[in-house]
């Protein structure tokens, strides 16, 4: 294949002169530099190729020179030759020359006149005092560069927000004014499920669709509230891939931060048992029976449930029982040992409950953390309570909203300054409370949170009794006080308004 065209003509057989004149010098080195020009121009390095970045973006090419600029060049070209011919015909008479001299130099000047430059297309220039690159803000002078909203830039200039490196591809996505490459604008605002880790996939009107807890704000795909993925029993979180659950024996999952202060056996949960005895003297209510108390499995609490004939249960799982019926119920007296994943070699021993009073025994399942089953406890305490004072039928709504209003205080004085609903705590109660405290270590950050959530879901159940009855209660506690009110609830059998 020949070579592409260099812009200048080259003589194919030049004349041969005996001697070199002073005009044939200086006319080869203007040959020389005329065909290094024109390879300059035609070679394949001559024009830089633009990249195109979007249809709305604009490539513009470096400027060449101006017709009038290389008519006016070949002028002085021709001013050249016709001086270096002048004064070659001042030489001494003794100087021979060939007798063509003459026409090959008028031949020669109009060859360059008419050839010597290629022809070049309309090229769009940019105005230096234009063009500023809105990424280094820079001159962008005579070279490439890119158009987009409105800014111009330097093609290596027109880079990612999120990665830093520059945008190659023909479509980039935009947030406000900043672009971003396609994917790395995915992985920044594509919601990614926090149980798999992959992308949330979307639905069938083409929306992403996922779910969120309303504490947590955990974020997984829908589909894995049926594919059997592991639920922790006590904070309600889903079992991500990469960390597991515990698997206790009666088919519930623990998650490793709740098993950290869970209470396994009856033996373990005595202390706390007797200091929420003790909150509740020191709020002058204090229990006259001793009422017995048992950690059982979710079974056990099951059974026990179908034998009791009084009280109103929360489902789809209760997780702590008052009886008033004697009954024979498996107490856990040795805590499960670790094994694996999974807590194995409990020990449990059958107990037969009998009635000396209005309260058989207080059951509460095994395997949860201190700060919830403290709650459960001073909820089912209260019943007790309720019933060893002689409160009778009273409606689910005001029975189980001021139990787990006494649920509630007992968080909040194991949680000073925790976010959660306005205090319900009297001064006896804040008194009791500061008292018990101190004897307590410093909670870690993990039990704290577990706290707080504890509190919201007191303060948000949705349920009638339990959700409504503690927000009723609440009102009439934070209003009148905790005695005022259950003063009021004795001769009504309602909260005070």
């Amino acid at each position: 294949m020949a070579p592409p065209n260099s812009g200048v003509h080259h003589i194919s057989n030049p004349c041969i002169y005996e001697r070199k004149s002073r005009f044939m010098k200086w006319l080869g080195k203007l040959f020389k530099s005329g065909s290094n020009r024109g390879g300059a121009r035609g070679g394949v390095g001559g024009r830089a190729h633009p990249q195109l970045l979007g249809e709305e973006n604009v490539v513009w090419s470096a400027p060449a020179r101006s017709v009038d600029d290389r008519s006016r060049t070949g002028k002085e070209r021709g001013d050249a030759i016709a001086l270096a011919m002048a004064e070659d015909w001042k030489q001494p008479s003794g100087c021979s020359r060939g007798t063509n001299d003459q026409d090959l130099a008028r031949s020669l000047q109009d060859t360059l006149n008419s050839s010597s430059f290629p022809s070049h297309g309309t090229t769009q220039c940019c105005p230096r005092n234009l063009r500023l690159c809105s990424g280094c803000h820079r001159d962008i002078g005579y070279g490439n560069y890119l158009g987009c909203m409105g800014k111009y830039f330097h093609p290596e200039c027109f880079c990612c927000r999120s990665c830093g490196y520059p945008i190659t591809e023909t479509e980039f996505s935009l947030s406000g004014n900043d672009p971003y490459h396609k994917s790395c604008f995915k992985e920044l605002t594509h919601p990614k499920c926090e149980v798999c880790h992959q992308f949330i996939p979307t639905n069938a009107a083409g929306l992403i669709e996922y779910r969120c807890h309303p504490f947590w704000s955990q974020k997984y795909c829908p589909s894995h509230e049926h594919d059997n993925t592991a639920r922790c029993c006590s904070c309600e979180r889903l079992e991500s891939r990469d960390a597991r659950y515990y698997s206790l024996e009666d088919g519930r999952s623990l998650c490793l931060e709740c098993m950290e202060s869970a209470i396994m056996d009856t033996g373990d949960c005595q202390p706390l048992y007797h200091a929420i005895r003790d909150y509740y003297e020191g709020m002058n209510m204090k229990l006259d029976q001793q009422i017995p108390m048992l950690l059982v499995q979710r079974q056990a609490l099951n059974e026990a449930i179908f034998g009791e004939k009084n009280g109103y249960h929360h489902m789809p799982e209760t997780r702590g029982l008052c009886l008033s019926e004697e009954q024979t119920v498996a107490s856990i007296q040795k805590r499960p040992r670790i094994g694996g994943h999974r807590l194995v070699g409990m020990r449990t021993e059958p107990r037969k409950l009998t009635r000396k009073c209005e309260v058989t025994a207080i059951l509460v399942l095994y395997g949860l953390p201190r700060l919830l089953t403290g709650a459960i406890l001073a909820h089912e305490l209260m019943h007790g309570w309720l019933r060893l004072k002689g409160y009778r039928n009273l409606n689910p709504e005001v029975e189980e909203g001021i139990c787990q209003v006494l649920s509630y205080m007992w968080l909040e004085s194991e949680l000073p300054g925790s976010k959660g609903m306005p205090s319900t705590s009297t001064s006896a109660a804040s008194s009791s409370s500061s008292s018990s405290s101190s004897k307590k270590g410093e909670k870690s950050q993990v039990e704290k949170k577990l706290g707080d959530f504890f509190m919201h879901q007191i303060a948000h159940d949705a349920t009638p009794s339990y959700g409504e009855g503690f927000r009723s209660a609440n009102a009439a506690v934070s209003k009148y006080g905790l005695r005022r009110t259950l003063d009021h609830i004795r001769l009504t059998g309602n909260f005070p308004l």
